[in-house]
């Protein structure tokens, strides 16, 4: 678990923050939004924040590209000192940095290519180089199709990849993507997921994306860092974190499945109790699954299955089974110790009387 004031280190960092806090006033109370962030992110990696509404995702995300000014501590872009930077270079470093809205943030009376080079005549851009940039980035995102179409004519999906080109025209090194996805159907979420790593990959860019739904970290996402009333409270690998979620905050976001059998569990043997309720979980990279016979073989006694999850993350397995054994004073140590190189985590969650 990472503690509240912790340094979250995964590599060599891009962005390098450390003390971070950031305070609000308001209708005059104090409010405090970000507490004691210290978080390091690698170059050319995948970074999801992840958090509930008010969290505090926006007010990180918005003091990375220096949008909002920290009440204390230090932001690291490579070597240069983000909270430091006068007008002129806060505006160079934001060039390098892009920006991807959750509303698409076009301008309705300009077409996709007049959307797209706003940034580089603003720039002062020489119009040649306008004209090959713009086309390469549309190309990129695959809309050199709509270049001449106004944003009121496209759909979600390609209003938000116009987006993604006008975050692209500036040859950025960081983008910052503001829940890009929500405001999309699922059809539209899958493409953009598909455009960033994408663009991941090929051109190196560092992603940072901040967002609610565990579904767009899973996807793309290297690291996942949780995020609750503007501290950090857990972090790692996605596989990692998805596969033993430590705090509260985070098993609600992942939406844990659901206990849901056809009989009732109760916490302590009854008189017509029958069988121990057992869940196990494990994760295993995905070239060494487990052995399930040898799972089962353990128990020494008949195993009746009740559910069984499995997903694929990150090239790891991460599962769970609950299982019913006719053994009432089944010797849960034991089992752990015969188990231990299979099985992540072993509890008794009950007893029934299940039917056949």
């Amino acid at each position: 678990m990472v503690s509240f004031g912790a340094q979250v280190n995964f590599a060599v960092p891009h962005i390098q923050i450390r003390s971070l806090h950031k305070t609000y006033e308001s209708q005059g109370q104090q409010v405090q939004a970000l507490k004691e962030i210290n978080l390091d992110i690698p170059e050319g990696k995948i970074v999801g924040i992840i958090g509930k509404s008010g969290a505090g995702k926006s007010s990180l995300l918005r003091t990375l590209n220096g949008l909002e000014q920290p009440s204390s501590g230090s932001i690291k872009i490579h070597q240069d000192e983000l909270t430091t930077l006068d007008h002129h270079h806060l505006i160079q470093l934001r060039q390098r940095i892009g920006m991807i809205f959750q509303h698409f943030n076009l301008m309705s009376a300009k077409t996709v290519w007049e959307n797209v080079a706003l940034p580089l005549k603003i720039s002062g851009y020489a119009k040649s180089d306008i004209k090959s940039r713009v086309d390469e980035v549309l190309s990129l995102v695959g809309l050199s199709h709509k270049a001449e179409q106004y944003p009121s004519q496209l759909s979600g999906g390609q209003k938000q990849r116009v987006g993604i080109a006008r975050a692209l025209v500036h040859h950025p090194e960081i983008l910052l993507c503001d829940e890009a996805t929500s405001a999309l159907d699922p059809e539209s979420t899958s493409v953009i997921l598909s455009l960033l790593k994408k663009i991941n990959r090929e051109l190196g860019i560092t992603i940072v994306l901040i967002t609610h739904e565990m579904q767009v970290i899973r996807e793309i996402c290297d690291q996942v860092v949780v995020i609750d009333h503007g501290q950090i409270v857990e972090s790692g690998q996605v596989w990692s974190v998805f596969s033993n979620p430590k705090q509260p905050i985070t098993q609600e976001l992942l939406n844990l499945e659901q206990l849901e059998l056809p009989f009732q569990i109760h916490p302590s043997v009854q008189t017509d109790s029958t069988q121990t309720i057992v869940k196990l979980k494990y994760e295993s990279e995905a070239q060494h699954a487990p052995d399930l016979t040898q799972i089962l073989a353990s128990f020494a006694a008949p195993v009746y299955l009740y559910q069984s999850h499995v997903d694929s993350i990150q090239q790891h397995f991460i599962g769970s089974l609950i299982v019913g054994v006719p053994q009432l004073d089944l010797n849960l140590n034991q089992l752990k110790q015969q188990l231990k190189s299979l099985i992540q985590h072993i509890e008794v969650i009950g007893y029934a009387r299940p039917t056949h």
